[in-house]
């Protein structure tokens, strides 16, 4: 009885000792492995579907190369998810392996089944796996989970090759939750949109978004005032570990109920799960597991601004302030000078647009389209910072002119009454400019009379009967009727504020195209995507007449196809804009090129330019047209 005791002793020693060097040779050497997991339950693949394909890589220091095919199936997205290390000491003998996990995400493309591998990394080549790609919907309603043997739950090592475990919108250790601000507000009031983690898992190694949220009728600007760190809050009486992961700054450009639908985020983490061993007694094994959680869907109630809207209203909604600097109060007729206004404040800076100075200036000081300056922050709550609208204007004669305040009327959604803030007035003095100057000289009179000689043939005639001296008066007349004609003519069109707008919109459009073509050979893709969109929606607003409360896609799109612009040409347009907006909160590697975008963009709008302008050039043939019909009497 003894010795059998002896004997069953010596045999568990005689495994453990196996299973350590066994777990040493393990650890101890380099290697790669490649492991296929489908991200449906059922385990199958089908066409249109995403799955993924791991690359672990055991004591190895480099980074494996992005593949550059994968055989049916699109790579959108491969990069570092979790590493681990662990110690063995065996006989006094100590070894550290470290583990790093890289994850390929595919997109299924093509029917069949595939083959990928090996991979070198580091010099060590890894298996080949395969793969079967099915026909959308064709797999079985149990699914290859169903059919799968069931893992040994005694059995950790078992448990850990299932590998990560994927869970629809999360369960009650992890899920997200979407919050806002404001659930009833003005329309261009800033909102903020905020996404939080709840955990109660001890780590989290990975959290990306794999898709965008949807800000149906919104301007949206990202804040980086996210969290660095985890806090704890104690939410329906658990206690969570908790961060925010995601912060907007949105501006609604609609009356009604907006709705705002959360996107999807992929978070990676381990579970703990315990087995009792007679042997090994308690044992506790982490087990992957991958969860594609979406925060809840919000409503939004957006009330329209109230009426009547002041005349000079400048579109801001918010909280601002403006100046002006005039750099020198003396200038010189038919001589350029500058002066600039400064708004500074909070809200939706971006589309704030001063009164016509031409109309608020003397007729004697002729004033051009500004330069404009927009330094914006986002914060944690709102937009801050500053617009500076730079003008150039050209006094046409002397004398002493008074530049009148600049008034700045917004509404403020903290008070819910419009506001204005007054700039200084200047007293401008203008000099004559140097023509001005010679003209004004004293001439010298010459008292010498000339010899006349006359022919005792010819009989005087007075000079004032020749047509050359009524020429000096006819052709002053005919010059002083064509000034007054263009005078006019100028006056009418720099009256019609908003026709004029609509005349320069392609010529803006082109200034803020180049804008966005230094932002490419600069390599900034965040200011490109805003240049081009400041490009679209300010050409919009200017051809279209439309203020920056009405500038929507769907008071766009109707507008347009009223003026007899192509359906295909208004699809291009959205098309472009849905774009543009997406690429500023996606991920570089799912964006465009910024050339290609740019080809585009120009491409839509040069198209839309020559559709107003075929649609203007019909519209007068047809009223020719009716007029030579008329009868004559």
């Amino acid at each position: 009885m003894k010795t059998s005791k002896r004997h069953h002793i010596f045999s568990r020693l005689t495994l453990l000792l196996g299973l350590l060097l066994c777990v040493q040779a393990a650890v101890a050497a380099p290697g790669v492995e490649l492991r296929v997991d489908p991200a449906s339950r059922s385990g199958a693949i089908e066409v249109g579907q995403k799955f993924y394909i791991k690359v672990i890589v055991s004591d190895i220091s480099e980074t494996p190369a992005t593949p550059s095919n994968i055989p049916g199936a699109k790579l959108q997205y491969f990069g570092h998810q979790s590493s681990s290390s662990s110690i063995v000491s065996v006989n006094g003998q100590t070894t550290q392996k470290v583990v790093n996990i890289y994850a390929m995400t595919l997109k299924a493309e093509k029917k069949g089944t595939f083959s990928f591998g090996p991979i070198t990394v580091g010099g060590v080549k890894s298996n080949t796996v395969s793969y079967t790609i099915s026909e959308a919907g064709s797999a079985p309603q149990g699914g290859a989970a169903a059919a799968a043997p069931a893992a040994n739950p005694a059995d950790p090592t078992a448990a850990a090759q299932q590998g990560p475990t994927f869970i629809g919108k999360g369960n009650d250790r992890l899920f997200l939750r979407a919050n806002i601000s404001k659930t009833t507000a003005y329309e261009q009031e800033a909102l903020v949109y905020t996404v939080k983690l709840y955990t109660t898992y001890g780590s989290i190694k990975f959290i990306g978004a794999t898709d965008a949220p949807k800000f149906d009728g919104f301007v949206i600007e990202e804040s980086s005032n996210v969290s660095n760190q985890l806090s704890y809050e104690t939410y329906q009486g658990r206690t969570y570990a908790t961060a925010i992961i995601a912060r907007y700054i949105i501006f609604p450009q609609m009356a009604g109920e907006l709705k705002i639908i959360g996107n999807k985020y992929t978070v990676s983490t381990d579970a703990e799960e315990y087995y009792h061993d007679p042997f090994f007694s308690q044992l506790t094994v982490r087990k992957p597991i991958q969860l594609n959680v979406t925060p809840n869907d919000l409503t939004v109630k957006v009330n329209p601004l109230p009426s009547p809207r002041p005349a000079n209203f400048s579109g801001g909604v918010g909280k601002f302030t403006i100046s002006s600097k005039l750099p020198s109060a003396d200038a010189v007729a038919n001589q350029a000078g500058s002066v600039s206004y400064l708004v500074t404040g909070e809200g939706n800076l971006k589309y704030i647009h001063l009164p016509d100075l031409n109309a608020l200036y003397p007729e004697q000081i002729e004033v051009f389209s500004p330069t404009t300056d927009v330094k914006t922050v986002v914060g944690s709550s709102n937009v801050s910072g500053s617009i500076n609208f730079d003008y150039s204007f050209m006094p046409m004669e002397a004398g002493t002119f008074t530049l009148p305040p600049v008034e700045l009327v917004y509404f403020n959604p903290q008070t819910g009454r419009y506001e204005t803030s007054v700039s200084k007035e200047y007293t401008l003095k203008v000099a004559r400019g140097a023509e001005s100057a010679k003209s004004q000289a004293a001439q010298v009179y010459n008292t010498r009379l000339m010899p006349v000689t006359l022919a005792s043939s010819a009989s005087p005639r007075p000079w004032v009967r020749g047509f050359a001296y009524w020429l000096w008066f006819i052709i002053p007349a005919i010059l002083l009727g064509l000034a007054l004609i263009g005078r006019r003519r100028y006056l009418e069109i720099h009256a019609d504020v908003e026709g004029l707008r609509s005349r320069r919109a392609g010529k803006m459009a082109r200034r803020r195209l180049k804008k966005a073509m230094h932002c490419i050979r600069t390599s900034n893709e965040d200011g490109f995507y805003d240049e081009m969109l400041r490009a679209i929606w300010g050409y919009l607003a200017d051809k279209l007449k439309l203020p920056t409360s009405e500038l929507n896609r769907e008071n766009v799109s109707q507008i347009l196809s009223d003026s007899g612009i192509p359906s295909s040409g208004i699809d291009s347009l959205v098309t472009l804009l849905d774009e543009c907006e997406y690429a500023k909160y996606s991920p570089a590697s799912a964006r465009k090129p910024m050339q290609e975008v740019y080809d585009e963009g120009a491409g839509v709008l040069n198209t839309l330019e020559e559709e107003f302008a075929k649609a203007a050039k019909t519209k007068n043939e047809t009223k020719n047209g009716e007029q030579n019909d008329d009868p004559i009497i």
